[in-house]
């Protein structure tokens, strides 16, 4: 890479030419594939890529086998800093989406360029603290939708015709509604006007409309289910997204009061 190209990069914007002259020293420069995976999650690593070129990926996957995507990287950006500080495993996947050109700088050629530049580490914070507030704002555009806001919105007439008709079906407003008209409709044929009515005893017309308004009222509480079915999953996968951004923001928060910690026992070594 070379120095603009560096300098373009947040974590080195304010280097000087000459100091990232000497960083462009320490980088070596590979070409990725499309679909190449540059680490996987829980790999040990003690290296950060820049991108000069292309895309990269940055997903996890969760315990049923779905890819989260956390960021797409382009030609600036940069990954994988954490393990190159700790020395831990890869906290997710990086993958390369375009053709790629990465620029790779190892923990001990960092902390001999850091030697030299004390104002990198001031740096590296700043945009980690960036990088941690571009994922929480991620998430909580993800979590903070409304589920009968979107739901009202989706729905057809059709939707909200089945909605009512099945709600007035399981209320009591229904029950006595037709007990009612079975009544009425028993006592007009029967008493009213006797054994001549429309529909005399055994009620064989009775028997055939209720039988049709079963038959139709079936499917549309069916249908209202569905629905309230489809509700429920997109609140489960919002509960999901929202449980994943509180792990996010907790394995950030241990990740730097242990930087804090070891930054603090190594001053005091001194």
């Amino acid at each position: 890479m070379d120095v603009d190209k560096v300098r373009a990069v947040p974590l080195f914007a304010s280097l000087d030419k000459d100091a990232a002259s000497r960083l462009c020293e320490f980088l070596s420069l590979t070409g990725y594939p499309a679909d190449a995976t540059v680490f996987r999650n829980r790999e040990i690593g003690d290296s950060m890529y820049l991108i000069d070129s292309g895309k990269v990926r940055i997903s996890i996957t969760d315990a049923d086998g779905h890819t989260v995507t956390l960021a797409e990287l382009g030609p600036g950006d940069f990954f994988g800093e954490m393990s190159m500080l700790d020395r831990r495993g890869r906290s997710a996947d990086a993958t390369v989406i375009e053709n790629a050109r990465l620029a790779k700088l190892t923990r001990q050629d960092f902390l001999a360029f850091l030697e030299s530049d004390a104002r990198i580490a001031l740096e590296m914070l700043t945009a980690l603290t960036h990088r941690l507030r571009r994922t929480d704002d991620l998430l909580r555009h993800r979590v903070s939708r409304n589920i009968n806001e979107e739901e009202a919105a989706r729905m057809t007439f059709a939707d909200r015709a089945a909605d009512a008709l099945a709600e007035f079906g399981g209320s009591w407003k229904f029950i006595i509604a037709a007990i009612f008209i079975l009544n009425c409709w028993v006592i007009f044929n029967s008493w009213v006007l006797m054994n001549k009515g429309f529909d005399p005893y055994p009620y064989i017309l009775l028997s055939l409309v209720l039988n049709m308004i079963t038959a139709i009222q079936a499917p549309i509480i069916m249908m209202s289910q569905n629905r309230q079915t489809q509700k429920d999953r997109l609140r489960a996968d919002l509960d999901y997204q929202l449980n994943l951004k509180n792990e996010i923001l907790l394995g950030e928060i241990v990740q730097r009061l242990e930087q804090l910690a070891k930054k603090r026992s190594e001053d005091g070594a001194r």
